[in-house]
């Protein structure tokens, strides 16, 4: 049997910043190897959640290189991989949902606004402005405004004034994004 030889450098040798740098230089080597599209994995949340097994691990293989740790580590960061993805797939079919339950909600009670394009310029973000109604649908800004005005109404905005902008809240994405990933 061929021996196994390595050598595991800690990335953590300074108290902050060196975790998050690893867990960056995670995800871009899953997406380097063509496993993962997009950087959308959030594996901090399931570090902090799990942060006692990560520093001890961590420390055991600080102290000891043996196969033994360093399967151990492997193990916990795929587990975390696993644990992330398996939320972040439940997030994402959540905001799904979300965006279905809007589409159907304009599609019958505002008929005249409603398109795809609208549905999804109030998606990519959890606020709105007139100008992404402007640039997203090739409308007026009057026309945008009024859109934003009736969603405003029906609920499925809120309207926020800060300083000399209006922004219009997807009250329910927001929602959904604030309580994060739920990692078990």
């Amino acid at each position: 049997m061929a021996m196994i030889h390595y050598q595991f450098e800690s990335i953590h040798p300074f108290y902050d910043g060196n975790g998050r740098t690893g867990r960056i230089i995670n995800i871009l080597y899953l997406i380097l190897k063509r496993l993962l599209d997009i950087p959308i994995l959030y594996l901090s949340s399931y570090i902090i959640q799990h942060k006692a097994d990560y520093y001890r691990l961590i420390g055991e293989l600080q102290k000891e290189q043996s196969e033994e740790n360093l399967e151990a580590w492997i193990l916990y960061m795929l587990d975390g991989v696993e644990q992330t993805s398996l939320a972040t797939i439940d997030l994402v079919n959540s905001i799904h949902e979300l965006m279905d339950e809007c589409k159907m909600k304009i599609k019958f009670e505002l008929p005249k606004i409603y398109s795809k394009d609208l549905v999804e310029i109030l998606f990519m973000h959890p606020y709105t402005k007139i100008e992404f109604l402007v640039e997203g649908l090739g409308i007026y800004r009057d026309t945008a405004g009024r859109y934003l005005n009736k969603l405003n109404t029906l609920g499925i905005v809120q309207e926020v004034k800060i300083k000399n902008s209006k922004f219009f809240i997807n009250t329910k994405l927001f929602e959904r994004l604030q309580k994060g990933l739920v990692i078990e």
